[in-house]
């Protein structure tokens, strides 16, 4: 009977060396379980500032106060009527710039 156990203790090892150390084991699928997770978190974070990139699309296409934002302040831009004034802070030149939107820029 103990030739048998041992035969029968061999192929049980033979069989459960695959799974655990072979090519697609458990060390695979944690390794891919940890690169799953990372991806995940990438995802997130894309996903995110995508919902912020099409929020802001929805804005410049839908209303006009995301254009006229945009307009003041990256291109300097004033309106109709109203008076831009820009003041220097200490130590720059003294003074105080006024621009209306009939002088033009």
């Amino acid at each position: 009977m103990r030739p048998l156990t041992m035969i029968l203790c061999a192929l049980l090892v033979a069989i459960q060396y695959p799974l655990w150390f072979g090519e697609r084991g458990w060390r695979e699928v944690w390794r891919l379980s940890g690169q799953l997770g990372e991806q995940q978190q990438a995802n997130a974070r894309v996903s995110s500032h995508n919902a912020g990139l099409e929020a802001e699309l929805r804005d410049l296409a839908e209303g006009r106060q995301a254009v006229e934002e945009r307009a003041r302040y990256d291109l300097g831009m004033v309106g109709r009527g109203e008076v831009f004034v820009q003041i220097n802070q200490a130590g720059e030149s003294s003074g105080a710039r006024i621009q209306t939107a009939d002088s033009g820029r």
